[in-house]
């Protein structure tokens, strides 16, 4: 397991103030470890390992490992370990109703309120999609991806919804990593996106609400074929 982080030491007097900023890089770094499946679901953490690559003491490590069990990534057995949890069919299922929901309303609303400048950075970013998609690199692909939704919801002035989101699609977005680009075409993906887009520049409000449920579809159409290949790290 290799975790591609680095913290410079503290000074004595800084410690303290900084603690918080370590605990947080910490838990992001792990965090993004498990949903890009560096960390395999299943798979057993040690917390000395982690804290050891990671040049921090255990106190953040195990902070970490309390937070990512809060919110569904990791499970703390008593007397057994921490363990990455299974992905579960059930919960990425929930995730993506919710996030339907909040994500049709503000693309209703951005078809109503984006303004020239949120038409620009959503276009440079499905452009810059396209050029990661040429060269195959899926973690800047679903990186954009993911500016590309935040973008949307700011385009309405609904970011804050967008934070909601972010706690609530961890399990969603383990999925994402494991369908591109067999069971998820990028080329999909980016089409959707200008869809989404085309729909909002026109200030077609039923048509920004289709595009983006069809895009929040894709994943109820390639998870029962991921399970079934990967059957080893799903659960019901």
């Amino acid at each position: 397991m290799t975790l591609d982080f680095e913290l410079k030491a503290l000074a004595p007097d800084d410690r303290r103030r900084r603690q918080a900023t370590i605990g947080g890089r910490v838990f992001e770094n792990i965090r993004a470890a498990i949903i890009q499946l560096q960390l395999k679901p299943g798979n057993p953490l040690s917390e000395a390992e982690i804290a050891r690559q990671l040049g921090v003491s255990r106190q953040p490590v195990r902070e970490a490992f309390i937070k990512l069990g809060e919110s569904g990534l990791v499970e703390i057995r008593p007397q057994r370990g921490t363990f990455v949890r299974l992905i579960s069919i059930r919960e990425v299922a929930n995730a993506r109703f919710i996030r339907e929901a909040i994500e049709v309303a503000i693309a209703r609303k951005a078809a109503q309120e984006a303004g020239p400048e949120h038409i620009a950075l959503l276009e440079e970013l499905i452009a810059r999609q396209k050029v990661t998609a040429e060269t195959h690199d899926n973690v800047a692909f679903l990186r954009l991806d993911e500016l590309f939704h935040q973008a949307l919801a700011r385009s309405a002035d609904c970011e804050d919804a967008w934070r909601v989101l972010e706690g609530l699609k961890a399990q969603m977005d383990r999925v994402r990593y494991l369908s591109l680009p067999q069971a998820t075409p990028l080329d999909t993906i980016i089409a959707q996106h200008i869809e989404i887009v085309d729909a909002i520049k026109a200030r077609n409000e039923a048509g920004a609400e289709a595009a983006i449920r069809r895009h929040l579809s894709e994943i109820l159409i390639s998870l029962p074929k991921l399970a079934k290949e990967h059957a080893g790290i799903f659960t019901e």
